[in-house]
């Protein structure tokens, strides 16, 4: 049985709209094309947690009908980093042309080093909780009682507000 996965997509290296684009794309190409697809915008984000002097991100989430275990998915969503140029090690928060998290795998919870579902810091985080909000205001994740709608409008973050770069892509 398909279970709906949310997946954070972003980048800050090279053209980075054409990046989000080509890693959706090789996401798409892992679940049944007829099966239910959402895609946010997409917003520019200043760096979270990174240098000062890094690029822009550019951000956004998809959510797919995903058949699979957790781990499947995460060696996917790895193999689509690695195939666009990721290095198999990278210094924490460094710029990247790709950079895809599961954010949350249907009902299920995992709190294991290599793999945290729902994913730890997504509430906190506006260049995740926008996007997540334009397409599952009223998601409530494994574990809560807020819908993403409530995390986002009482949202506590020094980020600055999203741009938006692309509405339909």
């Amino acid at each position: 049985m398909a279970l709906r996965v949310g997946l954070a997509l972003g980048s800050n290296l090279g053209n980075r709209l054409n990046n989000i684009k080509t890693a959706r794309n090789m996401l798409r190409g892992i679940v049944d094309p007829e099966s239910l697809y959402l895609q946010a915008p997409i917003y520019q984000s200043q760096p979270v947690d990174c240098a000062s002097n890094d690029p822009d991100f550019y951000n956004t989430v998809i959510e797919i009908d995903y058949i699979g275990e957790p781990y499947d998915l995460l060696r996917m969503t790895q193999g689509v980093e690695f195939h666009m140029g990721r290095e198999a090690v990278h210094a924490y928060n460094a710029p990247r042309l790709i950079d895809v998290d599961i954010l949350y795998f249907g009902s299920g919870v995992i709190k294991e080093e290599i793999l945290t579902i729902p994913h730890p810091r997504m509430v906190e985080r506006r260049f995740v909780l926008q996007p997540l909000n334009d397409i599952r205001p009223n998601l409530v994740l494994p574990g809560d009682a807020a819908t993403i709608s409530e995390h986002y409008s009482h949202l506590d973050s020094d980020e600055p507000p999203l741009t938006l770069v692309q509405s339909v892509w």
